[in-house]
């Protein structure tokens, strides 16, 4: 499930920004659709009129659609799960280019080894460079949530399965070593887009492996200061 909406506000319209000659999003699902052991690649839009090209360059990528509230995007991922019948939700967000498909088919295949765990991810213990996260959640979890859910959990989707303070769901995470979570290629700002750009430059048109990502960057700090003054956004600001 990927999500994605024109709204933006430090980059507006980011998800439909030309890559190599490709949008972000188009980036997104040749990434997603490469994933082993995932059934279907899903668009998770809004119903916003904004949102109406992220529709089409979604349906003419071959994807299906699913489009639903523009801020209680919690309730738009279980509209797509009822739609889909998923048995699971693997949630990646739409400002993530560089995501890389064999993370995420590690981890649809712990989640396959063991169909229990409610939520695996890369984030329970961050590791990774940020814009590298791959997030799983059963459908029972997401349906927890979606009953229980207040305010910022309703934004984030998954935040309330790892966040909040009276509820233990059954979770498992990925690591990395050496940690390179110091390390940034989310899209979120004018600063973000020129240093995926200069990755992209340097590493080719194709969905990179993680590692390729943390080598350029461990050997290149003027790439790595290109946006190493953004700051990441609160869960508490939406």
């Amino acid at each position: 499930m990927i999500q994605a909406r024109t709204g933006s506000s430090r980059l507006p319209g980011k998800v439909l920004r030309p890559l190599a000659g490709r949008p972000v999003l188009a980036w997104m699902i040749r990434a997603a659709s490469a994933a082993r052991g995932v059934d279907e690649v899903v668009v998770a839009t809004s119903t916003a009129p904004g949102d109406d090209a992220v529709a089409e360059l979604a349906a003419s990528s071959g994807v299906r659609v699913v489009r639903g509230s523009e801020d209680d995007v919690l309730s738009r991922f279980v509209l797509a799960l009822e739609e889909t019948a998923a048995d699971a939700i693997v949630r990646l967000t739409a400002d993530c280019p560089l995501v890389d498909p064999v993370l995420v088919s590690q981890v649809v295949a712990l989640w396959r080894a063991d169909p229990t765990l409610e939520y695996v991810a890369t984030t329970l213990q961050r590791t990774l460079p940020r814009g590298l996260d791959v997030e799983l959640a059963s459908r029972g979890a997401l349906l927890a949530a979606d009953a229980e859910a207040r305010d910022h959990h309703r934004v984030h989707v998954t935040s309330y399965l790892y966040a909040a303070a009276d509820r233990d769901f059954r979770r498992l995470g990925i690591v990395v070593a050496p940690t390179a979570n110091d390390l940034r290629v989310t899209l979120d700002t004018p600063e973000d887009a020129e240093a995926i750009e200069a990755i992209v430059d340097r590493l080719g048109d194709t969905p990179p492996r993680w590692h390729e990502v943390v080598d350029l960057l461990r050997g290149d700090p003027a790439l790595v200061e290109k946006n190493a003054a953004v700051r990441q956004k609160a869960l508490a600001d939406g």
